[in-house]
């Protein structure tokens, strides 16, 4: 934990950023590496009937941490995701969602 799924960007370049991306959030987290998720969602974005091209979106699933915190992770997901696909202007959408700690189990046990 956190999980990181990123929509409307290629397999291969959440691939390709994956390693780079968690080296600057475990830090920022104070999380370790190995609790890291990062999951690659093929979707199909649709509009007035249409087939429509989408900018890269990623979800954050994560235990809630101070502003302070989540703003430099947008801000790191963003840079990545723009340096990923080479374009420093690109419009990227980064959304977090606060987990609670006794609605996460592992292995049966919650945190």
């Amino acid at each position: 934990m956190p999980h990181l799924r990123f929509r409307a960007i290629e397999f291969d370049h959440v691939k390709s950023l994956s390693t780079k991306l968690v080296d600057e959030l475990e830090p920022l987290m104070v999380c370790p590496r190995e609790d890291f998720t990062l999951e690659h969602i093929s979707t199909t974005f649709i509009f007035d009937g249409e087939v429509s091209d989408a900018y890269p979106f990623v979800e954050v699933l994560w235990f809630d941490r101070d502003q302070d915190v989540q703003d430099k992770v947008a801000q790191s997901i963003t840079a990545a995701v723009r340096a990923e696909l080479e374009d420093p202007e690109l419009d990227v959408a980064v959304i977090f969602t606060a987990l609670t700690p006794s609605a996460y189990y592992d292995n049966g046990s919650h945190y």
